[in-house]
């Protein structure tokens, strides 16, 4: 089933897909967050999985037939285009530099830029979380400005600490917990992101709104 921009269809016996071509997009991942906020208050699904550019409805094929489910999800995409979704805003301490942030260097010669001024323009900006991946509670984050875009490093380290803020490309994320990583780290932040003991284990969830705020003197 096709809907202009989006695609509806079934993988299996259990999941429903809804699917929109590249390249992503704000007003798209938009959409695809309220979808997935109207299908959670029904309660009749199995599990919701919003992605990016996509979203993953998973069922019970003997409570639920699969192509009314997806007359469903069409018609509440195209609802979804009227919808306004209210981010949440989101501040998160970091600590640029030295042992916190061994990479400022590299970005602030690959960019051209002094390492304050990767800093201020860094935590100057507010990032959209597109999706949560690579580990629970790792948020991919849109709005990174382009002249901070740096390349992965050649050989990823094997173990990057908790709460470590990195650049991999065109986009910055945080680390929820230690685990082998490539980006360039820039600074760490010692605000937990991942608790399996919350009722909410995620403390940054899609379509959030984040800020990074500088923590103490930098020191090159």
């Amino acid at each position: 089933m096709d809907h202009g921009e989006a695609s509806f269809y079934l993988m299996g016996e259990r999941a429903a897909i809804v699917h929109s071509m590249p390249p992503a997009t704000l007003s798209c991942q938009r959409r695809i967050w309220w979808l997935a906020d109207v299908l959670r208050t029904r309660q009749r699904y199995l599990d919701i999985v919003p992605g990016m550019n996509n979203l993953t409805v998973v069922f019970d094929p003997l409570g639920c037939d699969g192509d009314a489910l997806l007359a469903e999800l069409a018609g509440l995409w195209q609802q979804a285009d009227s919808a306004v979704l209210e981010p949440r805003r989101v501040e998160i301490p970091v600590h640029y530099g030295g042992d916190a942030g061994p990479d400022l260097a590299e970005v602030s010669r690959h960019s051209g830029l002094s390492e304050d001024e990767v800093i201020a323009t860094h935590s100057g900006t507010d990032y959209v979380v597109f999706f949560l991946g690579f580990q629970p509670g790792f948020a991919y984050m849109g709005g990174l400005p382009e002249q901070l875009a740096t390349p992965r490093r050649a050989e990823p380290r094997l173990s990057v600490p908790a709460g470590s803020v990195g650049i991999g490309g065109s986009q910055t994320g945080i680390y929820p917990a230690a685990s082998p990583g490539g980006w360039q780290l820039i600074g760490r932040s010692d605000t937990p992101l991942f608790d399996p003991q919350r009722a909410q284990p995620s403390l940054l969830l899609p379509g959030d709104s984040v800020r990074f705020v500088p923590q103490g003197a930098h020191h090159a």
